[in-house]
């Protein structure tokens, strides 16, 4: 285990997550709770949850490292002391991490990471006047991270650089998968997409085109089939011969329209098609289009395999 600690603020779900990452990647973590209720049951959820990730052979964690390695406090100063990196992990009111944020920053140094695990509220706004704007931004994480790598780094405009990428060393060294996002905006990426589909979601069920778990049905055996080791634009550019700008040609048009119709007008102009196939070629030449439609098909065999022999067991 290192020296390095980890400070996280709230000890729900979230904060229990960030926890197991934290100690996974081999550091000392102590969790603010101010709870009684939560902090009795702060340590038990973290062994647990970390014995599923060792059986699972995703950890090697034992409950005897995370008893010696892990604290729980409803001191503020005392979770703060020798702090790295702060992960705020507290419910989604914008002057609730304010106050908390203020606090905060009347004990920890300027090279301390303050990290918000905030959804959708940004940290120029979290943040703001607490004297801490040049050294937070958000951490947003799927749910749960130590299952779901991907996090959201967000910084705001005034947030040091070096701090910035300390961050993403950090958060990468714990197994996760940061990504930078350049441009500060409710929802950043991940819930700005999910929240495309859920929008479109109740549109068709509101219109009585489809039900609710038909939908569902649709996402889970179709887009969700792929999407499990294909992004959107990596779909798009091995299901048509000729890769996206093909796929623009045959299919933009028809998904304006469809935009058009819920009063989102944002054609795919052919700038914005040809900045995203350049991204595209750099990781998948077009001749090696047949060979990643096989990979592609092997992967759904081996998800098929997979889901079948999990329904099995249910």
């Amino acid at each position: 285990m290192s020296n390095t600690k980890m400070a996280i603020f709230g000890g729900g779900s979230i904060g229990i997550a960030f926890a197991v990452v934290f100690l996974r990647g081999g550091n000392d973590v102590a969790i603010y709770e101010p709870s009684a209720e939560r902090r009795s049951l702060i340590l038990d959820e973290v062994c647990a949850r970390a014995e599923q990730l060792s059986a699972a052979g995703l950890a090697s964690l034992t409950e005897e490292q995370v008893q010696v390695h892990l604290s729980v406090s409803e001191e503020l100063s005392e979770v703060l002391r020798g702090a790295d990196l702060v992960q705020e992990c507290i419910p989604e009111q914008l002057e609730l991490k304010r106050d908390l944020f203020r606090q905060i920053a009347e004990h920890v140094d300027q090279d301390v990471i303050v990290a918000s695990s905030s959804s959708a509220i940004t940290a120029s706004k979290s943040m703001e006047d607490t004297g801490l704007i040049e050294q937070g931004l958000v951490a947003h994480p799927g749910n749960p991270p130590y299952l779901l790598p991907v996090i959201e780094i967000v910084p705001t405009p005034k947030t040091n650089k070096t701090l910035v990428e300390r961050a993403i060393e950090i958060y990468a060294s714990c197994g996760l998968e940061p990504v930078l996002i350049k441009v500060e905006q409710e929802g950043f990426v991940f819930n700005r997409l999910q929240g495309a589909l859920l929008r479109e979601a109740y549109a068709l069920v509101r219109d009585g085109v489809i039900g609710a778990n038909d939908l569902d049905k649709v996402v889970r055996d179709g887009l969700g089939r792929r999407w499990a080791f294909m992004g959107p634009f990596e779909v798009a550019d091995v299901n048509t011969r000729g890769g996206i700008v093909k796929h623009a040609e045959r299919l933009g048009p028809a998904y304006l329209r469809m935009g058009q119709e819920r009063g989102q007008n944002d054609p795919w102009e052919p700038d914005l098609v040809s900045r995203v196939e350049a991204e595209r070629r750099e990781v998948m030449p077009l001749d090696k289009w047949e060979e990643r439609v096989a990979w592609r098909d092997s992967a759904l065999l081996e998800l098929e395999k997979l889901k079948q022999t999990l329904e099995g067991k249910g």
